[in-house]
This record gives structure tokens, C-alpha cells and sequence, in this order.
């Protein structure tokens, strides 16, 4: 996924936390490569989703496949939308936002939404992030 602002990314060291977490999963499901991680706001999410996935509202995470250079894709994740699943689901948001990087990244290692996604995503929910 190309031209995002860097006005709308976050830096430092959560996002190093998630970045080893998504190089954990590759590494377990035998994927190689790289996983790029964005975190955006809801606008720009809308914006994405409408543009590649016909529909005109934000969601929690997009998954974008690349499959080139030794990229596997991108991952973004809307940091609102996640705060609002986190008071949902009532957990914190740090859980959630794991929940929505291991999700992502099993969407980028060919897992579609089933039983053997939720397992796998079981299975990496128990890993420490940090």
C-alpha cells in the first residue's frame, strides 16, 4: 500500500513490539518476508476501504497482499476502531490491537476467516508482544 501520510503512522517502540510479533508469526506459519504495519485513523481507513474494498465506512484492519521484493504485504490498522473493539470486546487496548496485527497477519499468510484461522489466531494470542 503506497502513499500514506506520515502524519498518519506511529512510530516508536509499540510499534517495534507488534513488528517482532508479525515476524514471529511468519516465521511459525514458514512465511518469508516482510510485513508492513501501518497504524491510521478512521478517515483514512474509510478511504482505503472504500477504494479496495467497495465500502464507504472504516474498519479494524486491512490486509494488502504484495507478494514482491521480499514483501508479503501491508497491514493497516485504524487505532480508533480498534479503541472502540477494545471497550466492546472488554479488553484493553493493547490486546486488541494484538488481536487485529495476528489477524492481519494470518490473512497475509493465507488463512481465510474459519475454524483454522481462530485456532491459529488462539495460538498466537498466548505469545507475550512485551
Amino acid at each position: 500500500m503506497k502513499n500514506w501520510s506520515r502524519s498518519s503512522l506511529v512510530w516508536g517502540p509499540k510499534l517495534k513490539l507488534y513488528k517482532r510479533l508479525i515476524k514471529s508469526v511468519l516465521r511459525k506459519e514458514k512465511v518469508k518476508g516482510i510485513i508492513n504495519l501501518q497504524f491510521i485513523d478512521d478517515e483514512k481507513m474509510r478511504q482505503l476501504n472504500k477504494q479496495f474494498r467497495g465500502k464507504d465506512k472504516p474498519t479494524d484492519v486491512l490486509s494488502f497482499n504484495m507478494d514482491e521484493d521480499g514483501i508479503v504485504g501491508d497491514l493497516a490498522i485504524s487505532r480508533e476502531m480498534a479503541g472502540r473493539n477494545a471497550k466492546r470486546f472488554g479488553v484493553t487496548y493493547k490486546q486488541e490491537i494484538k488481536r487485529l496485527v495476528i489477524h492481519g497477519a494470518l490473512h497475509l499468510c493465507g488463512y481465510d476467516h474459519g475454524p483454522k484461522m481462530r485456532g491459529r489466531e488462539n495460538v498466537y494470542q498466548k505469545m507475550r508482544c512485551g
